[in-house]
């Protein structure tokens, strides 16, 4: 680039055609392009922006990872609710069928010659044992277990026939302590029908059914009583 001179004294010489342009303007370069001058400016506040919105990424990335974990955690805690609720009803279920044994051998005494009744009684209670010990799932044993409550009220109806055996104490006793487990089974289906609506609502639910499908969470069936054997069975007189 060349160097412009002027006379002495600073002045432009009008008559000279190569100091009549306007001072400061930027000779072009020999290739005739122009000369880029860098902003440093906008330069320093491009830098900014993606520096804040690299940090609102991974502050978005950091919230949504801890609420994917909270809530994994929740369904966690909800499932175990489930399966500790359905202990309780596993407890119950297996006691009433170590009573029914004794309490079939009791009505022999007294009633043999209703076989059909007995019999039928002591299948239900078979399938039951069956369908908890081989795990046919939730609705397989309600449907088990309601089939043996249906049977344990036709032979407590029969018990009314026969005065000699309502008065047997070991009938009496037997009688009594099915009644109690019966109560219990009632509550402890409530109880745990109430833990599978609170996990199911939340694995079905937007968008925590999305941390539940990653995650192999799925509903669970409900411990229904099935048909009008809403209630324990009633077994008192």
């Amino acid at each position: 680039m060349s160097v412009e001179k002027f006379p002495e004294g600073g002045r432009q010489d009008p008559s000279d055609p190569r100091q009549s342009r306007d001072i400061g303007t930027a000779e072009a370069p020999p290739s005739g392009r122009p000369i880029k001058i860098f902003d440093a400016g906008v330069g320093m506040n491009g830098g900014v922006v993606l520096g804040i919105v690299g940090g609102l990424g991974c502050l978005l990335a950091v919230i949504v990872v801890g609420w994917a974990l909270a809530a994994y955690n929740r369904l966690v805690r909800q499932r175990n609710q489930v399966q500790a609720s359905w202990a309780q009803i596993d407890v119950q279920l297996k006691r009433r069928h170590d009573l029914i044994p004794n309490l079939v051998e009791t009505v022999k005494g007294y009633a043999a010659h209703e076989r059909g009744t007995l019999d039928a009684v002591v299948a239900a209670r078979n399938n039951a044992v069956t369908a908890a010990t081989h795990g046919p799932g939730v609705g397989g044993r309600a449907a088990a277990e309601n089939v043996l409550t249906q049977t344990l009220g036709r032979l407590f109806a029969l018990a009314e026939a026969y005065p000699d055996l309502k008065a047997n104490q070991n009938f009496a006793a037997l009688q009594a302590e099915l009644a109690n487990t019966e109560d219990k089974i009632a509550y402890a289906r409530q109880f745990y029908n109430s833990a599978v609506q609170t996990y199911n609502t939340s694995v079905q639910s937007l968008p925590t059914n999305i941390v539940a499908g990653a995650g192999g969470f799925r509903t669970t069936d409900f411990f229904e009583a099935g048909g009008g054997e809403r209630g324990p069975v009633q077994v008192r007189f």
